[in-house]
C-alpha cells in the first residue's frame, strides 16, 4: 500500500509541477533528518538548540573566528594608520603590492574555491597575515622596505583565496531566510577580532604620545594571526555541511579545473546584470585610505589613533547588527526589505559623508599635517577638539559596516548556490581590491586629502546609483532551486532534504 501511495504521489507530482523556492523546501522539511554516522554529525544542546560540528552555524562561527584572528588583527594594525609607523609611505606601497595581487587572484579565486574546497582554500589564504605584521616589526629594526612590499603582495594572494571562501560559506550555508543574521553574526565575531587587536596597541601605548608603536604590538600581532592560521585546519568542506533542515550546500560533486573556470564566465553570462553590481564592489574598501591615514593618522597622535581605531570597529558591530537583523525581518517582503536597505544606505552616504565634508574642509594641507614638526601638535583624547572627530570616525566605522552587510545580502539574496557565490565572492574581493590599490596608490603618491575625499565620497555615491536597477528589479522574494541547479551536476535529491522529497506538493 505504502509503495502504491508514493507512486500515487510521484505521479500527480509530474502532473502538476511545481515551482521549487528554498523557502518552500525548508517549510516541507518538517519530519527530522537523519544525519549520516560521523563524528561530525553527532548532535549536541545548548539550551533547547540542537548543533552539530558540520551544521551553518558552527562552521560559520569557524570561519569567523579564523576572521577575527587574521582579517581582524590586520585591520587593528592597518587602522592605526601606516601600518603603525609615523610615515605611511611603506604602508601605501605594500598596500598598493597587496590589493595588486589581491584584485587579481580574487577575480578566479572562485574557481580555487570551487575545485580545493572551501578548506584548503582557506588554509592557504591564512598565512600571509602573520608575516605581514612580521614585516612591519622587520621594519622597525632594518628599514627594510622590500620584505614589507613582498609581504604586502604575498597578503594579497593569501587574502583573495581566504575572503572568497568566506564568502562562499557565509552566502551559501544559511538557509534563505537567515542570510542577514549569519552575514551579522560573522560580521561581529570578525570585528571583534579588531576590536580586540586594537586594545593591543592601546594598551601598549597609552602613555606613549609619539609616532611609531612598539615593538610588543607587532609580536601580538603576529602570535594571534599564526594561531588564526592554524585554526583553518579545523573546518569541514561544504559538500560535509547539512543544514538544519537536512539540506545540503549546491556545489560542483566532480569539479574540474576547466569546468571552475568555464564557471567563471557562466556565472556573468547567466545573470549578465550582475555587472551592475561591480562599481558598488570597487568602492566598498576604498574608503580604509582616507579614513585611516587622511583622518586618523593625519590629525591625532598614537594614543589617540588607537581609542580611534577601537571605536571605529566597535561601531561596525553595531551597524551589522541593526542591518543583519532587519534584512531578514519575516514582516517584510525581501524585495521590499532590498529596496528599503538600499535607500538607507544611500540616505547615510550623504549624511555621514556630508557632515565629514563639513570637518575635512577645515584642517590643514597634507603637507603641513605630514611635516615632523606637526606632531606636536595632533589632537590628543584630552584635547576639546576630539569629540568631533571622534564621533564622526564611529560614523565611518558604522557606514563601512552597513555597505559591507548590504552588499553580502544583496548578493546571496541573488543566488543559494555554493558555486554561484563563491564566484561572485571573488568578483567582489577582486574588484574590492581593485579600487583599494588605486586608493592606497593614490595616498602613495600624496595626492591632497580633500582630493582624497571628495573622490571617495563620489565613487560611493555613483555605485550605489548604478546598482539602483539591481536592487529594485531582481531581488525576489525568494530563489527558485532550479536557477541554483542549473549550473551545477548536482540534482534535487542530492540538496533537498528528505521530508520535501517526499512531499506531493514538490515536484521532483
Amino acid at each position: 500500500m505504502s509503495d502504491a501511495k508514493e507512486a500515487s504521489i510521484g505521479a500527480e507530482a509530474a502532473t502538476h509541477p511545481v515551482t521549487r523556492s528554498h523557502s518552500d523546501l525548508a517549510e516541507s522539511a518538517h519530519a527530522a533528518n537523519e544525519r549520516p554516522a560521523h563524528w561530525y554529525y553527532k548532535g549536541f544542546k545548548i539550551g533547547s538548540k540542537e548543533y552539530w560540528y558540520a551544521s551553518p552555524k558552527i562552521q560559520l562561527l569557524m570561519v569567523a573566528l579564523v576572521c577575527f584572528l587574521c582579517p581582524g588583527m590586520y585591520n587593528a594594525l592597518g587602522g592605526l594608520g601606516g601600518g603603525g609607523q609615523i610615515d605611511p609611505t611603506v604602508q601605501d606601497h605594500a598596500s598598493t603590492a597587496l590589493y595588486s595581487v589581491f584584485a587579481v587572484v580574487a577575480f578566479f579565486s572562485g574557481s580555487f574555491a570551487n575545485k580545493l574546497g572551501v578548506k584548503a582554500t582557506l588554509a592557504i589564504g591564512g598565512l600571509g597575515y602573520c608575516i605581514y605584521s612580521a614585516s612591519f616589526l622587520c621594519y622597525n629594526h632594518t628599514q627594510n622596505v622590500g620584505f614589507v612590499i613582498f609581504a604586502g603582495a604575498f597578503l594579497g594572494l593569501c587574502a583573495g583565496l581566504l575572503w572568497t571562501a568566506q564568502g562562499a560559506i557565509m552566502m551559501a550555508y544559511p538557509p534563505e531566510q537567515s542570510k542577514g543574521r549569519y552575514i551579522s553574526w560573522f560580521w561581529i565575531i570578525f570585528n571583534l577580532g579588531a576590536v580586540i587587536g586594537s586594545l593591543i596597541p592601546l594598551g601598549q601605548n597609552i602613555n606613549n604620545t609619539g609616532g611609531t608603536v612598539t615593538d610588543g604590538t607587532y609580536v601580538g600581532f603576529i602570535v594571534l594571526m599564526l594561531v588564526g592560521a592554524a585554526l583553518t585546519f579545523f573546518l569541514v568542506n561544504a559538500d560535509k555541511v547539512i543544514r538544519d533542515d537536512g539540506s545540503k550546500v549546491i556545489i560542483m560533486k566532480n569539479p574540474t579545473w576547466q569546468s571552475e573556470f568555464i564557471g567563471l564566465w557562466q556565472c556573468i553570462s547567466f545573470s549578465p546584470w550582475v555587472v551592475l553590481l561591480f562599481p558598488m564592489f570597487f568602492a566598498s574598501n576604498i574608503f580604509y585610505t582616507y579614513q585611516q591615514n587622511g583622518l586618523n593618522l593625519a590629525h591625532f597622535d598614537i594614543r589617540t589613533r588607537s581609542l580611534n581605531n577601537l571605536l571605529y570597529w566597535l561601531a561596525q558591530i553595531f551597524g551589522a547588527v541593526i542591518f543583519g537583523y532587519a534584512l531578514d525581518f519575516p514582516k517584510i517582503r525581501r524585495s521590499m526589505r532590498a529596496k528599503i536597505s538600499f535607500l538607507s544606505l544611500f540616505a547615510l552616504t550623504f549624511v555621514i559623508w556630508g557632515g565629514g565634508y563639513a570637518w575635512q574642509r577645515q584642517q590643514v594641507s597634507r603637507a603641513v599635517s605630514s611635516d615632523p614638526a606637526f606632531e606636536a601638535q595632533k589632537v590628543d583624547w584630552t584635547d576639546p577638539k576630539f569629540l568631533g572627530p571622534m564621533f564622526l570616525y564611529i560614523f565611518y566605522g558604522f557606514y563601512d559596516a552597513v555597505w559591507q552587510t548590504c552588499i553580502y545580502w544583496y548578493m546571496g539574496a541573488l543566488s543559494n548556490s555554493g558555486r554561484r557565490t563563491a564566484n561572485m565572492a571573488g568578483f567582489y574581493k577582486g574588484l574590492q581590491s581593485a579600487g583599494a590599490a588605486i586608493f592606497w596608490r593614490l595616498d602613495g603618491i600624496h595626492v591632497e586629502y580633500n582630493t582624497l575625499f571628495a573622490v571617495t565620497w563620489a565613487v560611493c555615491a555613483g555605485s550605489l546609483l548604478i546598482a539602483s536597477p539591481i536592487i529594485f528589479t531582481k531581488i525576489q522574494d525568494t530563489t527558485d532551486l532550479e536557477t541554483d541547479l542549473k549550473y551545477s551536476d548536482e540534482k534535487p535529491e542530492d540538496v533537498v532534504p528528505t521530508a520535501a522529497l517526499n512531499d506531493k506538493h514538490v515536484d521532483v
